[in-house]
């Protein structure tokens, strides 16, 4: 049982292996781990003042269209557009197929889910479990998306190349290490320490994204996307947060 961390930002993304995570101090060093349950990682950072996470956070479960967030960062990302698909309803949340909560998104707001949002859905339902019963939890567990993030630290600049090519790999670690020197440290740390079935390349390049944002962030100013995000049925706002270091 791992104890308690003294990180205080921390940059989370989904991994095979369950949820990868790096956390920063306000000096030097960094914490890598990989937690099984959501809820494990956020006890495990019981003293972090803020934990960036890549996934949909305040879902719609009525109304036709998209979350807004979805809709805005897909405009701002340009080029990497195709990483921003739609949040699922949270009525598609509990289906057991991709072809029923398909089914369910459809009738909720006329459009079914992708490939790529099905694979993710237990994690979507697990962070959304987590924040509907432990609203204490709110302020400091917020959405980002990696390649917003990027695209912020980058002077509101997309990445030109996909972040699973050695270009993309090569230009996303440029942009971390203006703001953090250890950059490449952190990511070959974490190559040596877990496999690529159990957490990806890109995975750790987006962690580090979300553990940088909420550090730099925290200390100056987070966006949001939208600028006055809606709330969801459970009081949880539809937005993505981002930090750019070049208003």
């Amino acid at each position: 049982m791992l104890g308690a961390s003294n990180a205080k930002f921390v940059g989370v993304d989904g991994c095979k292996a369950g949820w990868f995570s790096i956390g920063l101090g306000d000096g030097e060093g960094h914490e890598l781990e990989v937690f099984g349950e959501f809820a494990q990682l956020v006890h495990h950072f019981s003293s972090a003042a803020l934990i960036l996470v890549d996934i949909p956070i305040g879902l719609r479960d009525s109304g036709p269209g998209e979350r807004q967030c979805d809709m805005k960062a897909r405009g701002m990302v340009g080029p990497r557009r195709s990483s921003v698909f739609p949040a699922p309803v949270r009525q598609a949340l509990n289906e057991a197929t991709f072809e029923d909560a398909s089914r369910v998104n459809r009738s909720v707001r006329d459009k079914g889910i992708s490939k790529q949002t099905w694979a993710i859905m237990p994690k979507i339902a697990e962070v959304d479990c987590l924040l509907a019963t432990v609203p204490t939890e709110r302020e400091r567990v917020r959405e980002v998306h990696p390649e917003l993030l990027f695209w912020a630290l980058n002077g509101r600049q997309a990445m030109g190349h996909n972040k699973r090519k050695v270009p993309g790999r090569n230009e996303r670690m440029a942009v971390l290490r203006r703001l953090e020197p250890s950059a490449q440290e952190v990511f070959e740390r974490a190559l040596d320490r877990w496999l690529r079935k159990e957490v990806a390349r890109d995975d750790i390049l987006d962690a580090l994204a979300a553990a940088v944002t909420a550090r730099e962030g925290f200390r100056k100013k987070l966006q949001t996307v939208p600028d006055n995000p809606p709330k969801d049925a459970y009081g949880l706002p539809m937005e993505m947060v981002f930090y750019n270091p070049h208003p």
